[in-house]
């Protein structure tokens, strides 16, 4: 399989991975917000969609809604992810392995942040700012996060990263 993923190959992964190491725990918001960061770094680093999905401005930061759409009924935000939620056994063998390798690395640099710090950083952003432009901070909001904002602003912090 090719890039872009599914976004729910790419979660089951990140759900396998960070609940094989239980000093990680993972919840619903982290989960949206390490994939939004996968997806922003790809279009930053490699200029192309990860994920074939979009993700919103909501008040707790950037969401995929069919990835939320897939918790909804059981879980919220603040609910754990766990293994018994994974829907595809062995999303490694579906990935492209130079394509777990990037994965990983984004999850080496975020997976250590809470849920509540990776919304933190996402607001302080400039991807997440500019959609939620005349939106009052509690206000409901589905606008899509730009993906060339993203481009951009990711890539120029990888290029200051690089230099």
């Amino acid at each position: 399989m090719k890039k872009p993923y599914d976004i729910n190959l790419i979660a089951d992964y990140i759900i396998l991975r960070l609940n094989s190491d239980e000093t990680v725990p993972l919840i619903n918001l982290k989960l949206q917000k390490l994939l939004y960061y996968l997806q922003a770094w790809s279009l930053g680093i490699n200029k192309e969609r990860f994920l074939n999905c979009n993700f919103e401005a909501w008040v707790h930061g950037p969401v995929s809604r069919e990835l939320y759409n897939r918790f909804k009924e059981t879980r919220s935000l603040y609910s754990f992810i766990m293994t018994s939620d994974v829907m595809t056994s062995d999303p490694s063998s579906e990935i492209d392995s130079n394509d777990i390798e990037f994965i990983n690395f984004i999850l080496d640099n975020y997976a250590g942040f809470s849920g509540a710090e990776l919304e933190s950083m996402t607001h302080k952003e400039t991807p997440w700012i500019e959609a939620r432009q005349g939106i009052a901070p509690m206000q409901s909001c589905s606008r899509i996060i730009s993906e060339e904002t993203m481009k951009d602003y990711y890539g120029e912090r990888w290029n200051a990263i690089c230099q």
